[in-house]
């Protein structure tokens, strides 16, 4: 059992938090059973495995002091386990017809909620443009519900969007055709940036078509990105079923 918070093995965890650790090391954190056991299911390639048998009961790994796993935790209140994985490397998907591409999102936790959305309406992989925000983080990882584990998530420039063979649709506040206006049934790229500024002018200058999302509320000027995205990627959704009846 691992008792020192100076042992290097729970360093090189800690160092982990940090993206630019992250990147050097090709590693993240994924923490607490949900998370470790969908690592798992997806046969992600696993370093290490930590937990402590004083807050939960686990069928591998190295055991550690209770205090030793809260100086590892992300978290305040740390469930008991995680693991250091190997970050995968994905490329775009082959043929694919539904595409998410996050431009310039700053929160974790918007980009992970992104990915969850992206997973769960069937779409073939989120690319992120103008990173800024790491789908690794703990946070985004935690607000993926671990859909980051399978789904591809691919960092683009503004000329690999250029080239997709997808017809690019961007999300873009007073845009003359509300979103349910336009045609999704084909090979379709969404494309939506931050809430605060939206796509830039570059980024909107790729764009096939323009879709703006009505806002109907007295006081809401718009939608955050996780929200935009799911509306535009579940009306795709809903298009597809219709053509298919």
């Amino acid at each position: 059992m691992i008792t020192s918070v100076d042992n290097p093995r729970v360093k090189e965890v800690v160092r982990l938090r940090k993206g630019r650790e992250r990147r050097r090391a090709g590693l993240f954190v994924a923490e607490g059973p949900r998370e470790v056991e969908r690592a798992r299911a997806a046969e992600l390639r696993i370093h290490a495995t930590y937990f402590a048998p004083s807050l939960l009961a686990w069928d591998e790994g190295e055991e550690v002091d209770e205090r030793v796993l809260r100086k590892m935790s992300y978290r305040a209140e740390p469930e008991g386990v995680l693991a250091v994985v190997e970050i995968p490397r994905r490329g775009l998907p082959p043929e694919s017809t539904l595409l998410l591409v996050a431009v310039g999102i700053e929160k974790p936790g918007n980009l992970g909620a992104m990915v969850r959305t992206a997973d769960a309406a069937g779409a073939d992989a989120l690319l992120v443009g103008d990173a800024r925000s790491d789908p690794w983080s703990p946070n985004a990882i935690r607000a993926s519900t671990g859909a980051v584990f399978t789904l591809p998530v691919v960092d683009v420039t503004a000329e690999d969007v250029a080239r997709l063979p997808q017809r690019r649709v961007a999300a873009t506040l007073g845009a003359a055709t509300p979103h349910t206006r336009e045609d999704y049934t084909g090979r379709t790229a969404f494309l939506v940036g931050p809430e605060d500024t939206g796509l830039s002018a570059a980024w909107r200058a790729l764009a096939d078509a323009e879709v703006e999302i009505p806002i109907q509320g007295a006081t809401a000027d718009s939608l955050n990105a996780s929200a935009a995205a799911a509306v535009l990627l579940y009306e795709a959704v809903r298009q597809r079923a219709d053509l298919a009846e």
